[in-house]
């Protein structure tokens, strides 16, 4: 098939993000929804986790991470990343973020990162965050930049582009991953009945996404931590270890594919426990 224009030109760079997907829209039972908000945490109480998924993904990727959690005594918030733009993503995420009273730990997977580097600029509420298999982008770099600098990923190969309609009335294009590559490409340590499923209901991600640059990120005056998933053929873990090390983060590797949140969901809410307990 015919790829844009704008595909082909980035298309050996689009090697990164991703998540696993699995249904649309929050966590129905297993999450409180992003509109509990107020009230949510309280001070002598354990902080709100806020956790936001990637590219290719919905809340459900961190079913497993929230059962961990909430059976910890932690309140969660499971947010609906829209995947349309980096600035209007963290500007939705923001909002949330403000609703909620008390002390935060914010957790994002994938693109997810960028999303939370932005976002949690100026929120005073949120005291740690969390990446899991994730982009930390400097002031100015992109998810396609990060992702040339550093060889072993294959995500450019599986994506398949769709024209859309992005907010505003301009033309765009949703990425999304190829079904028959789903599970090689992204879950390769996930039951195949569980990524045929992740791969029919994957949510997409805009190409313009990948491509715009990140504001000045939060992790460089709040503390993170950082989960490198090693056997990653979306965001390589040299890649991730680099990041991580540029941001100064306490880091963790996990042998595993770039769907840890569904693969090793007590790995990743263990991360997300020791950033909790720092927070007073």
């Amino acid at each position: 098939m015919n790829r844009p224009s704008l595909f082909r030109r980035t298309r050996g760079r689009l090697s990164l993000l991703a998540t696993a997907g699995v249904s649309a829209a929050l966590l129905a039972t297993s999450v409180a929804p992003a509109s509990a908000g107020k009230g949510s945490s309280s001070p002598g109480h354990k902080p709100t986790v806020v956790l936001v998924h990637g590219a290719f993904a919905d809340s459900s990727s961190w079913n497993g991470v929230v059962k961990q959690l909430r059976r910890q005594g932690y309140p969660v918030v499971a947010a609906a990343n829209p995947l349309r733009g980096l600035g209007s993503d963290a500007a939705y995420l923001k909002e949330i973020l403000a609703d909620i009273d008390g002390p935060v730990v914010l957790a994002g997977h994938s693109y997810g990162g960028a999303v939370i580097s932005d976002a949690a600029q100026g929120a005073a509420n949120v005291k740690a965050l969390v990446y899991i298999a994730a982009f930390l982008p400097d002031k100015g770099e992109s998810a396609v930049e990060l992702s040339g600098r550093f060889p072993g990923s294959t995500l450019g190969e599986a994506l398949r582009p769709v024209p859309t309609t992005l907010p505003g009335g301009a033309q765009g294009t949703d990425l999304y991953i190829e079904r028959a590559e789903f599970r090689r490409q992204f879950a390769a340590d996930v039951p195949t009945n569980t990524t045929d499923v992740m791969a029919v209901t994957q949510r997409p991600v805009t190409s313009a996404a990948l491509e715009e640059g990140a504001s000045e990120p939060a992790w460089k005056t709040v503390p993170s931590w950082v989960l490198v998933a090693t056997e990653d053929r979306n965001i390589p873990a040299k890649a991730q270890a680099f990041m991580a090390e540029r941001a100064h983060a306490h880091t963790t590797e996990v042998q595993a594919s770039h769907a840890v949140s569904v693969s090793r969901p007590h790995d990743v809410s263990r991360i997300i426990e020791e950033a909790a307990r720092t927070v007073r």
